[in-house]
């Protein structure tokens, strides 16, 4: 009996000192929030990684399709160009066409020869004055056409210019100057005489384009506001023309 209660007291005081003895929750717990702090951290900045990935790639792409507009502006600005001095050919040649049918049309005169006393023929002292507006301004054209002799062309023009004021071709030798002295970066001296051609020959065919030209060079120059006025005139008297076409995407690259 005594045996039995001394074995009944032992399991009760072990029992009461297992219960006495907390588990380890806390450290438990502790640890397992840690861990999954830094897991987070780990998602967090993984993402953010891969997000500065994809915006450097973007901007690359962005940087990559703005040099592809800018060449495609500036092909197409050539391409409008290539067909403008092809139309421009085109209207040259109808017009001798049309001066050498008008000449051949007219009825030759018959007269009764009389006879008159034989003058010296007098000698011109400027043979380029006394060439006809129209051969001086193809022979002008021609180096640039045909010869490809673009700095020899510009004297000659000027010479056009100075030799047969008021001819019918003067706003054109105006536009050819202005284009020469724009290819070779002469901005002041093309801007002279676009400003020419713009101001003084409303109704040319050229006037577009040589105020689209202005608005470049104001654009080459830095003077963004001048060459925005230029651009907006280009869009509203010339609306249905490839020079407003021209002036809207040199508009929007100026935003």
């Amino acid at each position: 009996m005594i045996k039995r209660s001394l074995l009944t007291l032992a399991l009760i005081t072990s029992g009461a000192a297992v219960i006495a003895a907390p588990a380890p929750v806390t450290d438990v717990n502790g640890a397992s929030l840690e861990t999954r702090v830094e897991a987070l951290e780990r998602i967090v900045n993984s993402r953010t990684e891969a997000q500065h990935r994809i915006q450097a790639q973007l901007d690359t792409m962005q940087n990559e399709v703005n040099e592809l507009r800018g060449t495609l502006e500036t092909h197409t600005y050539q391409l409008e160009q290539i067909l403008e001095r092809q139309r421009e050919l085109y209207r040259e040649i109808d017009k001798r066409i049309e001066e050498v049918t008008a000449m051949q049309a007219k009825p030759a005169t018959q007269n009764v020869p009389v006879m008159q006393p034989v003058t010296p023929t007098p000698v011109t002292s400027n043979p380029a004055v006394a060439m006809k507006d129209s051969q001086a301004y193809d022979n002008a054209v021609s180096l640039i056409l045909k010869e490809k002799k673009y700095d020899d062309a510009i004297p000659a023009f000027e010479a056009f210019i100075q030799n047969y004021p008021g001819s019918s071709y003067e706003a054109n030798a105006y536009y050819w100057l202005g284009q020469l002295l724009f290819n070779k970066n002469e901005f002041d001296a093309s801007k002279d005489k676009f400003s020419r051609l713009v101001n003084n020959f409303v109704d040319s065919s050229k006037r577009a384009e040589s105020m689209l030209k202005l608005g470049m060079i104001a654009q080459a120059q830095n003077d963004n506001a001048t060459a925005k006025q230029y651009f907006e005139r280009v869009i509203a008297e010339y609306s249905q023309s490839s020079s407003a076409r021209l002036a809207e995407s040199r508009l929007k690259s100026l935003k």
